[in-house]
């Protein structure tokens, strides 16, 4: 396992959300992007566990990368 990917998003209050595409209903916000970056590792991590706990199956990462483009 490579690990999940996540994708952050600023909002429009200034601050940042985040949310993981192979791991539906995980999501963090936060004032910062780094702290948008803590909460999202807490929160995979915290969702896994359960998965665990409750003999679910733990899905294996399928995106590989996110990358920003600027517009043509």
């Amino acid at each position: 396992m490579t690990g999940y990917v996540i994708i952050i998003e600023r909002d429009d209050a200034g601050g940042f959300s985040a949310w993981a595409p192979d791991l539906p209903g995980v999501a963090a916000a936060a004032a910062t992007y780094d702290e948008c970056v803590t909460l999202m590792r807490e929160a995979v991590a915290f969702h896994l566990e359960s998965l665990r706990e409750h003999g679910e199956t733990i899905p294996e990462p399928t995106a590989v990368g996110a990358l920003t483009v600027g517009a043509a």
